[in-house]
C-alpha cells in the first residue's frame, strides 16, 4: 500500500475528447460504414464519398494526423451538407433507413467539427516527429 492518496480520476474536458476524435482513424471509418448501405442500392454518387474517407483513415494510420484530419472534415462536411439538403418525407423519417441517414448525417457533422478542430490546432513538426519516433513502415 502506498501512503499517498489515490487522486480520482478526472474526466477529459470537451477540448480533449475533441481532439482525441479528430485524430482517430475510425469515425470516417464508421462514416463509409453508414453511407455504403444507403446508397449502394439504387447506386447513387454518394458512394463516391467512400473512397476518399477510406483514404483519410489510411493517411491517419500512416501518421499524418493533421493532413488526415483535414481531409476527413472536409469530406465528412461536404456529405453532411449535401445529405442534408436532400428533402425526406415525413413518414420517411421514421423507418430504419431514416434513422441510419440521420445517424450518418449527424456523424459527418461531428466528424467535420471534431476534424476542424484537429486541422486549426494541428501542428506538423509534432506529427513528423511523432512518425520518425514511431518508425512503422520501417
Amino acid at each position: 500500500m502506498s501512503s499517498q492518496t489515490e487522486q480520482p480520476k478526472m474526466k477529459p474536458k470537451a477540448p480533449e475528447l475533441i481532439h482525441a476524435w479528430g485524430t482517430n482513424s475510425l469515425p470516417p471509418t464508421l462514416l463509409c460504414t453508414l453511407i455504403v448501405p444507403l446508397h449502394t442500392r439504387p447506386l447513387r454518387a454518394p458512394i463516391l464519398f467512400v473512397a476518399p474517407l477510406l483514404f483519410s483513415s489510411y493517411v491517419n494510420l500512416a501518421g499524418y494526423t493533421t493532413d488526415a484530419a483535414a481531409m476527413s472534415a472536409a469530406w465528412s462536411g461536404l456529405y453532411a451538407l449535401l445529405a442534408m439538403r436532400r428533402r425526406q418525407e415525413w413518414t420517411k423519417k421514421f423507418t430504419i433507413r431514416g434513422g441510419l441517414r440521420g445517424l450518418a448525417v449527424g456523424l459527418g457533422a461531428v466528424n467535420f467539427v471534431c476534424g476542424g478542430w484537429v486541422w486549426l490546432r494541428g501542428d506538423k513538426a509534432a506529427d513528423k516527429e511523432e512518425r520518425e519516433t514511431r518508425n512503422r513502415w520501417g
